[in-house]
Formats: structure tokens, sequence, C-alpha cells
């Protein structure tokens, strides 16, 4: 286990003091996304919405570990380390509503959010295969949960990179949940990262509530996926709320965990209290970086509600280059059944 906060001096931490300070900027950026995208969501804004209160040190120190060069593949818990990474959040929100993903068109090497579980990790797989291929010098990061270690695309994904040597991190959120199946009842292995070993390369661990641990171990992992060699990085954070907006925790959770307090404290507040007692952070930087979040936020919420809604019959422009009698049929009825004056009565 790799640990900085509270053993470290940040001198010591390998981050200069203005990347000390960036990461915690985006850490609040994360964290203010997350509450409004609930609050959005709970007022019908958009139909749901995967919380990730918790779990903001992990992916943004993971992100800051990330080469320009390098590939990020998502998945759909991991918007703290796209918007760490650059991804506009009026993109994620965007992508919440139903609209396609990445609506600002940026140039970020990011894959799409995967939703179903664990599909994205043979595409990760595979996109590092190709990267030898082309003797390039990327790395890929696939982030997934500690849920899709138990789906079969986990195995064939990491079976397939350690035996092509794909430059790939499997960055493995251990959030304590797979929705509601804890970690004891999905595996009897010691650990997620102990796995790797069956496929031939390394597995480490870290304490994902610690930023700046998470970046330096992260960093290390693409350097050695650089060379050739995979690496599988289980994080270990908590999930401090709902595995979505249709989730109700209180029913297979009771607060009776057995887990550490470094594991399930706030990793902004501790990560807050240790730039502090450091000498790095003062009550101006603060208010400074809380106020350019808001309105942030503000602005993405506007550029996502200025986007026209899509008419009903473009959700067919997007499946075929060139259209089938099926699609025709389906096509038909909708227009049809657009047009009913009952449904037009109702409107009014």
């Amino acid at each position: 286990m790799h640990r900085v906060i509270g053993e470290t001096a940040l001198e010591d931490a390998r981050v200069s003091v203005d990347e000390a300070l960036e990461i915690y900027r985006d850490m609040v950026r994360a964290r203010r996304f997350d509450e409004r995208a609930l609050a959005l969501q709970r007022r019908g804004w958009m139909s749901g919405y995967p919380p990730f209160r918790g779990q903001e040190g992990s992916q943004v120190g993971a992100a800051h570990a990330l080469a320009e060069t390098d590939w990020l593949v998502p998945t759909y818990r991991s918007n703290a380390m796209q918007i760490a990474h650059g991804v506009p959040m009026s993109d994620i929100l965007l992508f919440r509503r139903g609209f396609p993903e990445y609506a600002s068109d940026h140039d970020l090497n990011v894959f799409p959010q995967a939703v179903p579980i664990a599909t994205q990790i043979p595409h990760a797989a595979g996109l590092g295969m190709a990267a030898n291929d082309g003797d390039s010098e990327e790395a890929i990061c696939c982030y997934l949960g500690d849920g899709a270690t138990s789906e079969g695309d986990f195995h064939e994904g990491l079976n397939f990179a350690g035996v092509f040597d794909a430059p790939v991190v499997f960055f493995c959120e251990n959030n304590g949940w797979a929705i509601s199946t804890p970690r004891e009842r999905q595996t009897a292995s010691d650990t997620i990262a102990c796995k790797a070993e069956a496929y031939g390369f390394d597995g480490v661990r870290v304490d994902g509530n610690d930023p700046l641990a998470v970046r330096e171990l992260t960093e290390a992992a693409l350097e050695r996926a650089r060379e050739e060699n995979p690496v599988l990085l289980e994080s270990l954070t908590y999930r401090q709320g709902a595995h979505t907006t249709s989730d109700d925790p209180s029913r297979y959770r009771d607060g009776s965990e057995e887990l550490p307090e470094w594991r399930t404290a706030d990793p902004l507040e501790r990560y807050e209290t240790y730039l502090r007692e450091e000498g790095a952070l003062d009550d101006a930087f603060v208010e400074e970086v809380e106020d350019e979040a808001e309105a942030e936020l503000e602005d993405a919420v506007e550029t996502a509600e200025s986007v026209p809604a899509p008419e009903p019959g473009e959700v067919f422009e997007p499946v075929y280059a060139e259209s089938t009698p099926r699609l025709d049929e389906q096509r038909a009825w909708l227009e049809g059944f657009a047009d009913r004056e009952d449904l037009r009565e109702l409107e009014r």
C-alpha cells in the first residue's frame, strides 16, 4: 500500500506546490459538479445520474498522471476523472440528458463512457495492442469499478493485455460496493490487485483517498505500461452515496462496514487539511476556487440548456448508413403517433 498524506511533507511528495493546488482545484470542481448534477436530476432535469462523492481524490489524482497523448477509457462513474482531464462539464451534462457524447467536439484522447459493466476493458486492451502495432508512445488508462472484476470481460481483457504486452493501466476504483454487493461477496481473492498475477503482470494498491499517492502510482504505472508492461492498479476508496439516483443504499448498507478511517474519510476535507497544514492553502484561495467552480457550473448548465431538443425522428439517423424497410416502418409509425390529435390536446 502506497501512502503519502499525513506521512510525507508536500516538498517530498514528488509534486510541485502549484500542481498540488491544481489537484485541489479539480477536486473542488468535481465535488461541486457532483452536487449540482444530483440536484438537477432530482428536479427532473435529467433521467438518471451516478454520484461519485467520496471518490474525487482517486479520480483526480489519476487524471493528473495522464500525459496529453495517453488515452482515457472511462465509464459512467468516472466523471471526476474526465473533468480533471479537460472534458467540458456541459458535455457530461448533455450526455446524461440523452444527447450524443462530447457535444463540444474536443480533441482529447478520451473514449465514450461505457455504461454496461466491464465492456470497456477489452476495448482498452485492443487500443493498447493497436498502439503497439503503431510503435506509439501512448499508454491507456482504463477506468473500472470493483464490480467489473466479476465480469468475463475483465478476465478476457486482462488476459489479452498480458499475452500481447498491451500498454494499459487497468485503474480499478474499489469503492467497496458493486451496487449492493460488498467486495467480500464477489471475490475470495485477498485483494483485487493480486488478480493481475494470473495474467502475468503486476498489481499494486494505493490509498485512493490520497490524490498525491494516486497520482504518483498511476504515473509510475503508465511509465511501465509504455514499456509494454500492463499494470492493474487497485485504488481503495469509498462510495459515500448511492450507486445511482435509482438506488437506495439504506436497504443494504447499515454503516457497520469495518473499514479504516483513512478509507471512509472525506477525501476533499482531508486533502484541504493537509494543504493547510503544509502552508500551501489559505482561505483566499479556497474562496477563489469555489467561486470559479460555481461560475463554471452555471455556464455548463446554461450551455446544456441552450441545445435544442432533437426531433423524435432523429433517433433513426445514426442507425444505418442507408435506411432499411423495417426502419422506415418504425419511422412512419412514430410520425403518425406524434401527429395524433389526442396527444396534441394533452400537450395544450
